[in-house]
């Protein structure tokens, strides 16, 4: 409280305590791209320097998972569609359907030591005025080929300041001057010379008429004798020196960070500023404690740097390994792979469309002539070289990723990795549903078989694949897409709209063209009661008609059942923090109960529920039944709800009766 003149106040009343929802919309990609955040310096207590990401030493995580709320902000972290994977086209038809957060992790191959991990990542070095030797060496903020595009120049914003001298290795200013250790200053003598001088140390100084003070500014070095020599004024002008950096990757993206200094003692040291505020490039390890003074009072601009080299596309070996690393439950930073996610506490949704890849994304074409031998007359049949390829262009692929559901023995590998990575993943952590794709190509009693190897309340299956068309710079084709890109944004618009306790089915599917293979009504009868969500072409569009869970428990069949559970559990662990150190005693529980009642009641009239009224509906058990003395002398609170959800409607009858007389008769 702040207190004005004497009297009486009045204390704030304690803020209520109350439940609200939590967002259950968003969503996580795990995939392929050509570029974005992989291989990240870990920032602790034990590597914290001024510049934490120019140390060679230090750790790094090679997958983060980075929050995008639009795919604007998605082409402008992690690039567009100029790769092999399906993580773009992915993230694209999320946002499309209505989703509005998602988060993107990259995967990235671990070669198993620094020097191969960062042997891919471009650099370049940007000139300074001076000798040849003084340049700022800049990395790729990640490895791909897009760093070979980069390049940068260094500008110099200056500007008067009021300073003045009684010494050749000192400056003179006002206490109100914003003038940091570390900043670079020109001093121009009275014979118009000029040097440039670093301020290595401040300090303040009392004037002898006044109770005000000033700062004497230390020099790097002395000023020379012969220009700046007493008993003589010292200086006519004084002048701030600060740097402006541009960087371009040749994409459309462009940054400018201003107000840089040129020594690490400097607030803004540059190296520290490309750190934590560029997305494009890395400062050199070179550049730690260094300085990059330049040497040339004139400050003229250097130009644009010569263009970045080094940076490669290492695509094709990528494995399923790097999907997932030796992460457990309980340890304190997150993994690598899919374990990026563990500690995203508003996450609902997984979707991993580059698990494993069952086709090239573009099928190659063919543009050279085909070899004809044909003559006028008969002669000996040649034998053409299996091998024969005179196309030089090679498309990027995901050969280590590369799986066949067809074949049965790949088909295993795809059941095991969907299992052990994801699903398994899922029912540990208990905080999100991870949405499968059934392979494609797959028939009938193979779909079967596949969904027989799942239980799982927080996965949900999707079939069949989707297609799209991206016209683009890249390619201008059919792609095919895993469905449950498409399912992930459905549920997020739906959410949005309607609330979790809304089936997140009978919804067109928004830029799908078609699907990969159409179902048959005798098919979906069949596939729909294993939980097998199912998109169908219909005149108007693709709709997905179903939003099941894999879990063989028929109370958790429904996905929105699910979710609903989900929402009230983390609703209850993230806002019923304050209970803890509370006196335990009957006015604690009467305020849990209160606050459980009034949020369950909200999420009744919500249609959350079934039943007639609140008692059949939901119940709060928080008093002396179920918290005898014993428990309350231990510490513990024990408070119980109990719920019964809302199925969503997904058959409706409707009988069709003939009168004596003629007449049709319809009764739902």
């Amino acid at each position: 409280m702040s207190f004005g003149a004497p009297g009486i106040y009045r204390t704030p009343d304690t803020p209520l305590h109350a439940l609200t929802g939590v967002r259950m919309d968003v969503a996580a990609f795990v995939g392929v791209a050509p570029r974005g955040p992989a291989r990240v310096p870990v920032v602790n207590e034990r590597w914290r320097d001024d510049v934490p990401c120019v140390e060679d030493e230090r750790p790094r995580r090679r997958t983060v998972a980075v929050p995008v709320e639009s795919f604007d902000e998605y082409r402008n972290l992690f690039g567009g569609f100029e790769g092999p994977g399906l993580l773009p086209y992915s993230v694209a038809s999320f946002f499309e359907q209505g989703g509005r957060r998602a988060y993107i992790a990259r995967i990235v191959h671990d070669y198993g030591n620094a020097a191969a991990n960062s042997a891919a990542v471009a650099s370049g070095t940007v000139p300074i005025i001076g000798p040849p030797a003084k340049e700022m060496k800049l990395l790729a903020r990640s490895e791909g080929s897009w760093g070979n595009l980069l390049r940068a120049s260094l500008d110099y914003s200056i500007r008067p300041i009021e300073a003045g001298a009684d010494d050749r290795s000192s400056l003179l200013v006002d206490s109100s001057l914003d003038l940091p250790v570390g900043s670079l200053v020109r001093l121009t003598a009275k014979d118009h010379t000029q040097e440039l001088r670093l301020i290595t140390a401040i300090a303040a100084e009392p004037l002898e008429t006044s109770a005000r003070v000033r700062h004497r500014a230390t020099f790097d070095q002395p000023l020379p004798a012969a220009h700046f020599e007493p008993p003589d004024t010292l200086l006519t002008f004084v002048e701030l020196v600060e740097g402006i950096l541009t960087i371009d990757d040749g994409d459309g993206r462009s940054e400018r960070h201003d107000h840089l200094g040129f020594s690490s003692l400097h607030r803004r040291w540059a190296a520290t500023v490309l750190c934590y505020e560029s997305n494009l490039v890395y400062p050199h390890k070179s550049w730690g404690t260094a300085e990059v003074v330049p040497t040339d009072p004139n400050l003229a601009p250097a130009g644009w740097s010569r263009v970045f080299e080094g940076g490669d596309d290492r695509y094709e070996e990528i494995g399923h390994a790097d999907f997932f690393d030796g992460w457990k439950l309980g340890d304190e930073e997150p993994g690598n792979g899919v374990f990026a996610l563990v500690y995203i506490s508003d996450l609902s949704l997984v979707v991993v469309p580059d698990l494993y890849s069952p086709a090239p994304l573009v099928q190659r074409e063919i543009v050279t002539d085909p070899v004809s031998l044909a003559g006028p007359d008969f002669e000996r049949c040649v034998e053409l070289r299996a091998d024969r390829d005179d196309q030089t262009e090679r498309e990027f692929d995901l050969r280590d990723l590369r799986l066949n559901p067809r074949l049965p023995a790949d088909r295993n590998d795809i059941i095991s990795l969907q299992t052990r990575l994801l699903v398994e993943f899922a029912d540990v952590l208990r905080s999100f549903v991870v949405l499968l794709d059934v392979p494609p190509g797959l028939n009938q009693r193979e779909i079967l078989d596949w969904r027989s190897r799942f239980n799982s309340a927080f996965a949900a299956a999707y079939y069949p694949w989707l297609q799209i068309v991206r016209r683009d710079d890249q390619r201008d084709a059919l792609i095919r897409i895993p469905p449950s890109a498409v399912a992930a944004g459905i549920i997020a618009r739906q959410e949005l709209a309607f609330g979790v306790p809304h089936g997140p089915a009978n919804v067109l599917a928004a830029q799908v063209v078609g699907v990969d293979e159409q179902v048959s009504p005798e098919r979906h009868d069949e596939l729909h009661p294993q939980g097998i969500n199912v998109y169908l072409r219909e005149r108007d569009g693709v709709r997905l008609t179903a939003a099941r869970t894999l879990s063989r428990d028929p109370w958790f069949r429904q996905l929105s059942v699910r979710r609903l559970m989900t929402m009230i559990e983390r609703a209850l662990e993230q806002q019923m923090q304050w209970v803890v150190f509370e006196p335990n005693n009957e006015a604690l529980r009467g305020e849990i109960r209160v606050l459980l009642m009034n949020y369950l009641r909200q999420l009744f009239r919500l249609g959350a529920f079934r039943g007639a009224n609140e008692d059949e509906a939901f119940f709060v058990r928080c008093d002396e039944t179920n918290n005898p003395p014993y428990l309350a002398d231990a510490g513990r609170l024990l408070a119980e709800i109990g719920i019964a959800p809302a199925e969503p409607l997904e058959f409706i009858v409707v009988q069709l009766t003939r009168g004596n007389d003629g007449t049709l008769t319809i009764r739902e």
